[in-house]
């Protein structure tokens, strides 16, 4: 496994990491959760990611309870929780979601619960939100910091803008802005690590753990030929994923560079994987697998990416157009 430190923090997190949204308690039950987690930390893996929205909180309950069995040294691995959806789906009331100042310190609260652990070490806002003030969403995540709750804070699919003002507010009030940006990166979603956060990389020195290096599945082939039963995009509630992802374009794309794997002797899932983390700016990128042979298919990845020559990296650029 490589480790890349966390932007211009000292946190070093494994070049891959192991996520669990739709995955844990949608797809997956605790014996196979458990075998995953274990494959995933034997191999290296040392960041889990989760957050209070993702099955409203059950699947940071799942996690917890199996790390909470498996004996390992806290140290020896981190764990990342989310904040902004609230854990009761359309039953949220006022306060229950966004950044307040309440539901921030709350949902914290909750998040170490279920997981079963005294601090985080990566929270995250999961959205912004236009709702409350940027000082008070600054100064909450500092209490939780010195507090001992977290010991990183950062955010997920904000824009540019958004994060720099966060960095404006906590330089003005000496206070500590965000570490990280978590944003969905793959051949199929690029502007934001690609143009948008260049300038945040060079000054602020954000790290990013990114997340769907696979497109919901879509660039592991397996959508080809429709949606499989039993696979992600076939989850009735996952309806507006699906309608997002199937598009023909981009699965006549993902042909392409199924040829181009094989002829490198590779599938077209570690292909991909290897080519978001040859980006120097991402931290680390977060895999979804539900299998365990999946899972160490995407491992294959960490040899490959050191591969992609500028040869390699043109006919890939070729293909996506």
């Amino acid at each position: 496994m490589e480790y890349r430190r966390m932007g211009k923090t000292g946190l070093q997190l494994s070049l891959l990491s192991y996520g669990s949204w739709v995955t844990f308690y949608k797809q997956v039950d605790e014996n196979a959760c458990d075998k995953l987690i274990t494959t995933a930390y034997d191999n290296g893996i040392n960041f889990f990611d989760n957050a209070e929205g993702y099955e409203n909180g059950r699947s940071e309950t799942l996690m917890g309870k199996v790390l909470s069995k498996k004996g390992w040294d806290r140290s020896s691995y981190c764990l990342s929780s989310k904040v902004f959806f609230g854990i009761f789906g359309k039953e949220n009331r006022p306060n229950q979601t966004g950044l307040s100042r309440k539901h921030i310190t709350e949902a914290c609260h909750g998040a170490l619960k279920r997981l079963k652990t005294e601090y985080l070490d990566i929270y995250y806002c999961h959205r912004p939100d236009p709702n409350t003030p940027m000082e008070e969403i600054v100064r909450t995540m500092n209490i939780l910091l010195q507090q001992g709750k977290i010991f990183y804070w950062g955010t997920s699919e904000w824009s540019a803008a958004e994060i720099t003002e966060a960095h404006q507010v906590a330089n003005a009030l000496n206070l500590i802005g965000p570490d990280v940006e978590q944003p969905q990166y793959n051949l199929f979603e690029r502007r934001k690590m690609e143009h948008d956060y260049l300038d945040l990389f060079k000054h602020a020195g954000m790290g990013t753990t990114t997340w769907s290096p696979l497109a919901s599945g879509l660039l592991t082939g397996k959508y080809n030929k429709g949606i499989p039963e039993g696979s992600r995009l076939a989850i009735e509630t996952y309806a507006w994923l699906r309608d997002r992802t199937m598009q023909q374009e981009k699965i006549e794309k993902v042909k392409k560079l199924q040829t181009l794997a094989a002829d490198m002797g590779t599938s077209v899932a570690t292909l991909s994987i290897a080519w978001c983390i040859r980006n120097p700016n991402v931290t680390s990128a977060i895999l979804g697998a539900t299998k365990e042979a999946q899972l160490l298919e995407n491992l294959g990845a960490l040899e490959l990416y050191k591969l992609l020559t500028p040869e390699k990296m043109s006919e890939i650029e070729g293909i996506m157009a």
